[in-house]
């Protein structure tokens, strides 16, 4: 009884050899330019970066609300701050205060003699910020 061998196909082989070339190739793609590749991760870095600086921002605004939650605390409550806040939220004030009208627009004073401004002219600029 004879045996033959069989050889293998001459395309198998070279079927094989370009799948894994291929995939090899498909690899080395994703290796530079995938989601996680090379550039993906300066772009990823960069974001980071832009975010950290976002959290640091809003850390900063955090600690200032804070802080001013924490001067309204009943233990250190500065009669002072709450009076001079009441006065400047409801417009009225003391007959024993100096007021200083400042232009909105420049944030300079209006004039610097308390007595420069007419009636006339102080109206007209109140009526013009409230319109």
């Amino acid at each position: 009884m004879s045996t033959r061998l069989k050889r293998p196909a001459f395309w198998r082989h070279v079927a094989v050899a370009l799948g894994l070339v291929a995939f090899q190739g498909y690899l080395g793609f994703s290796y530079f330019s995938g989601q996680f590749g090379i550039e993906s991760q300066d772009m990823l870095e960069a974001q980071i970066d832009e975010l950290n600086a976002s959290s640091n921002a809003l850390q900063a605004e955090i600690d200032s609300y804070v802080h001013r939650i924490a001067l309204f605390q009943t233990t250190r409550l500065d009669p002072d701050l709450v009076s001079e806040r009441a006065r400047a939220l409801l417009s009225m004030s003391e007959p024993d205060d100096i007021v200083v009208l400042v232009d909105p627009v420049t944030g300079k004073p209006l004039s610097s003699s308390p007595y420069a401004l007419t009636e006339v002219k102080l109206s007209s600029i109140i009526a013009a910020e409230t319109d």
